[in-house]
């Protein structure tokens, strides 16, 4: 069970715990010891989580895989290249 649960978040990020118990087809009752020992094991992060889709209040444990950084921002970095001093350029007092 948990090499399918790594697999899923593998496959597609990080996800609520209703969805893996959706897509999985285990039940919460089952899913949730699952998921603790996972997130004990370093290998899983979770985190409470409350939504609002649709005006609907949905509370949930959002989980990811441990190794899954998000993708740096594109586009240029603040501290990027920094110009050399030239020495040749500084006037003489």
């Amino acid at each position: 069970m948990d090499a399918s649960i790594l697999k899923y978040l593998k496959a597609n990020g990080e996800q609520l715990d209703a969805d893996i118990s959706k897509a999985l087809s285990i039940p919460m009752a089952q899913l949730q010891p699952l998921v603790e020992r996972l997130s004990a094991s370093g290998e899983v992060i979770c985190c409470k989580v409350t939504r609002f889709i649709d005006g609907k209040k949905i509370e949930g444990t959002s989980c990811r895989l441990s190794c899954d950084l998000p993708a740096p921002a594109r586009g240029r970095k603040p501290g990027g290249a920094k110009k050399e001093l030239d020495l040749d350029r500084i006037p003489e007092q």
